[in-house]
């Protein structure tokens, strides 16, 4: 179950800075829209609305989820760069994926949002020093604080981790 549901592995969060990690969390931050677009080309609505594992998300989902996740941490490094350690408010994740359109609306709109997300995002973390991704911020949910380079770093994972989900699912039916 957890080669389905974590296809590249759960997320590690980093022991300490490393400029050279962070270059490459913002690279995957920056092209994780091109690489779940490609793992939903060519999808029948069928295929997009089959769960990627029993029990889990649609596929819609699934691409509706990271655009809600990627809104909440682009809202998230906005904060942490311009309060001091602010609490961050978790988001119910398993509820907003039963919303209406978080179930039935085309993925279009969410792979749009992230081009443009993303794109803003990334810049604006290429833009940070050092400095700036110690910042830290507080989180209500796990009750820990945590720094920039960490929330960077979960993201980058978060991407690639759910395009993974896709992919494999269209591996594991033979969806060409």
């Amino acid at each position: 179950m957890d080669d389905i549901r974590y296809p590249i592995g759960k997320f590690k969060a980093p022991e300490a800075f490393r400029k050279e990690d962070v270059g490459r969390w913002i690279a995957d931050i920056r092209q994780a829209p091109s690489a779940l677009r490609e793992a939903v080309r060519g999808l029948s609505e069928e295929q997009l609305n089959t769960p990627y594992r029993d029990g889990g998300w649609t596929v819609i989902q699934v691409v509706h989820h990271i655009a809600d996740a990627s809104m909440n941490a682009f809202l998230r490094t906005k904060w942490i760069l311009t309060e001091d350690t602010p609490a961050i408010k978790p988001f119910e994740e398993s509820e907003w994926a039963k919303t209406i359109e978080a179930r039935s609306l085309p993925i279009e709109p969410s792979l749009k949002l992230l081009e443009g997300l993303h794109e803003r995002w990334a810049s604006l973390l290429e833009a940070l020093d050092e400095e700036d991704f110690q910042r830290t911020f507080y989180h209500e949910g796990t009750k820990e604080t945590a720094f920039l380079y960490v929330l960077t770093a979960l993201y980058a994972w978060h991407g690639k981790h759910h395009t993974a989900q896709i992919t494999a699912l269209r591996e594991r039916k033979g969806w060409k």
